[in-house]
């Protein structure tokens, strides 16, 4: 790496950990008679699998275009064009021997076309016949209908499987990441009682949280937060819904799902009351933490998701809760989101260091619980990343 690319990159993978990742992936490349992979992402929160190539991220709604060929290096399709030279620089790219920006907007249809245009001149020079498409669910359709109406005698088929397999288990180079971005969600969760004032807003709560996130090296600064009185459950809200002032009694749940330096995720959630917390919650919140920590000991290595959640299920019926109908658990990397999704309809059994964000959310008509941790799958079961206490927080001053 080179001494600009230290300079101008706060955190960044090291590049054996690149050459890992695309040996792995082009050796079942192989095995499934694939001669290029195709990548498009356009933002950092759901677009790993550019970052997973290029470590480099999508942002600003731009998309990102990768080309990653079994017997050649990348190219790389962003956003821009003359007089300023391909974005991003050659000297913060591994593995790309050729860069190519066009100034297309999604927002401005006739110019949707310009990438893909690019990509079909490769494909075709290169003579590829099987060309596998990484994460269409990522890829924008006017991108992908293009290819498919100019690549006639290219078979394009959707490998995003082959992929994820690979990028589900973490690596001990990423291992470094992802506790990081756990010890800053820490951080950043300890000082919430400095924050959390009667008076406050929400905004300004989350205002000042995000500034302690960006200060610590998170590279973007995602969270929810949620407050209400006591006896109204309190859940977390998105920005537009972020105008209640804070008084004295609320309970006040803080989401903070940020990535931390380096662009990996994790996720972390606490309810703090402002004064003494009613027994419902207490309650409520004990149940949840309970049900993580159930969940967290069966994550071992072969469990199937299906039966995870089918007995998660049973326990909160035991419980004498409402079944789930949500994504409760999940994978988690570079991507918010990532598989293994632990529910049914997933075929991707657990392995050891895979990363689950486990997050049981239990309510009742006065209180909303929700313990939200990231864990590593070890062959014991889940060992939590996060070290804030699990419980309810409670601020008296």
């Amino acid at each position: 790496m080179s001494a600009a690319i230290n300079e101008r990159i706060r955190a960044s993978i090291p590049t054996r950990e690149l050459e890992r990742r695309w040996a792995e992936v082009r050796k079942a490349m192989k095995a499934q008679d694939i001669d290029t992979l195709i990548m498009q992402n356009d933002n950092m929160y759901l677009g790993g699998y550019v970052r997973y190539f290029l470590d480099f991220p999508a942002v600003n709604g731009y998309p990102v275009t990768v080309i990653f060929p079994k017997d050649d290096e990348m190219t790389t399709i962003t956003h821009g064009g003359p007089p300023r030279p391909p974005r991003p620089p050659a000297w913060a790219l591994r593995g790309v021997k050729t860069r190519l920006s066009f100034p297309y907007f999604r927002t401005a249809y006739w110019t949707n076309s310009w990438d893909a245009e690019a990509t079909v001149k490769i494909i075709k020079d290169r003579g590829d016949k099987r060309v596998g498409i990484v994460g269409l669910g990522c890829m924008h359709a006017a991108y992908y209908k293009y290819l498919e109406e100019n690549l006639s005698g290219v078979e394009l088929v959707e490998v995003t499987d082959l992929v994820d397999r690979i990028k589900a288990v973490k690596s001990a180079d990423e291992m470094v990441f992802v506790r990081l971005a756990a010890e800053t969600q820490d951080m950043v969760m300890a000082a919430v009682p400095t924050v959390v004032r009667p008076g406050k807003y929400e905004y300004e709560v989350r205002t000042e949280l995000e500034w302690m996130l960006g200060d610590l090296g998170s590279e973007e600064q995602l969270m929810k937060l949620g407050s209400a009185p006591i006896g109204t459950p309190a859940g977390t809200q998105p920005n537009h819904f972020m105008n209640h002032r804070i008084e004295w009694g609320d309970q006040v749940a803080i989401m903070i799902e940020p990535s931390g330096p380096g662009g990996y995720y994790g996720e972390l959630n606490r309810t703090f009351v402002l004064g003494e917390p009613p027994e419902d919650l207490i309650k409520s919140w004990a149940d949840a933490r309970s049900a993580q920590h159930y969940v967290a000991g069966i994550c071992t290595p072969g469990a199937k998701p299906a039966e995870i959640f089918k007995k998660y299920n049973e326990y909160l019926t035991d419980k004498g809760y409402p079944l789930e109908g949500r994504i409760f658990a999940h994978g988690q990397g570079y991507d918010l989101v990532e598989r293994p999704l632990i529910r049914d309809g997933e075929d991707m059994e657990l392995e050891a260091g895979m990363v689950l964000a486990i997050h049981p959310l239990l309510l009742t008509d006065h209180s909303w619980a929700f313990c939200c941790d990231d864990f590593l799958v070890t062959d014991t079961g889940g060992e939590r990343l996060h070290r804030t206490p699990q419980e309810i927080i409670m601020i008296r001053y």
